[in-house]
């Protein structure tokens, strides 16, 4: 029954995410926000609301070892799995305004919150701990984060970038335009309460599923809980590609990534301080070493091709296998 428990759990998440992205849309849309800001927030971010609801949903209930591990799960997945299977499909070009601003930022986060675990090692403390202030430092940067997304796409818009980026967003938002406001409002509505409630769920059969087997809740959290709640970015990521929308691809998964830390991470860390392991560490160097890969695959030649995209998905293949070995 539990297994039963998390499939609908991760059905809720995905679908109710899906409902809350379409309906904010077309209520931004029909009080005439511009496509780009809508691009740049709702759309954007919207994908990472399972891991959002997962990580706090955990943070609440005390269980910090599924929130940790659903972030850095969900951001190897994103940058691996998601980024490999994409470069497979169509080889993703990648824009330099991507490479100097938005990748930078992405690998600098995650250092950062290596270093703000390390307490023992830098602070001489008795336990690796992200604090609650750690926490809300990081959502200052998450903060930082969005103004510079904010102030570079008024810059693109005074210099006639906007058209460009209208025009994607048309084509994700054609049919939310013509939708009654009652009705996506209703959307929204259900939308946050499948989020919420699949949240509850995946929480609750994960930590059972943990405890039947005798594993620890973060192997759980790093694997079944984050490839679940990555599957929007795995499927807008896909079908971007498929559509030659690459850039709509790359800023997907780094947007997640930076979300992940700087917001799901940092809101559960503000509600409960997180405890770090030695695997903790581990996982966040691999993530380090993984970001600078593809920022060296994509500053070589300004894309991602069928190879690299292949490697990358080897590679996660290969992180799953440590993973299982280690447990």
């Amino acid at each position: 029954m539990v297994y039963v428990l998390l499939v609908i759990g991760l059905i809720l998440l995905v679908k109710g995410a899906d409902w809350f992205v379409n309906g904010s849309s077309a209520i931004a849309r029909f009080f005439h926000i511009p496509s780009f800001i809508i691009g740049l927030t709702i759309i954007a971010f919207g994908t990472s609301a399972p891991e959002a609801a997962v990580s706090i949903t955990a943070a609440l209930k005390g269980q910090n070892d599924i929130a940790l591990g659903n972030v850095i799960g969900s951001n190897m997945f994103n940058l691996l799995a998601v980024t490999g299977v994409c470069a497979i499909i169509k080889p993703i070009s990648v824009k330099t305004s991507i490479l100097v601003k938005e990748v930078p930022f992405s690998i600098l986060s995650t250092i950062v919150l290596l270093f703000m675990g390390a307490d023992i090692f830098l602070d001489g403390q008795t336990a690796n701990m992200l604090s609650r202030s750690e926490g809300w430092v990081l959502l200052l940067l998450f903060c930082v984060f969005v103004f510079m997304l904010v102030m570079s796409a008024l810059s693109a818009r005074k210099s006639g970038g906007e058209q460009i980026v209208a025009q994607s967003m048309d084509k994700i938002l054609s049919e939310e335009k013509r939708r009654p406001l009652w009705q996506s409002a209703l959307i929204v509505i259900i939308g946050l309460a499948g989020v919420i409630g699949g949240g509850q769920l995946v929480v609750h059969a994960a930590r059972e599923i943990a405890l039947s087997f005798g594993i620890s809740e973060s192997f759980v959290g790093l694997t079944v809980v984050a490839i679940g709640t990555s599957l929007p970015e795995f499927v807008t990521g896909i079908v971007a590609a498929a559509k030659g929308e690459s850039d709509m691809a790359v800023g997907n998964v780094v947007g997640s990534n930076i979300f992940n830390i700087l917001f799901v991470l940092a809101a559960s860390a503000a509600i409960r301080p997180i405890q770090f392991d030695i695997n903790v560490f581990i996982d966040l160097g691999i993530l380090v070493g993984v970001s600078l890969l593809i920022y060296l695959f994509a500053i070589m030649r300004k894309e991602i091709n069928r190879v690299e995209g292949g490697i990358l998905t080897i590679l996660y293949v290969g992180y799953m296998t440590f993973l299982v070995l280690r447990t």
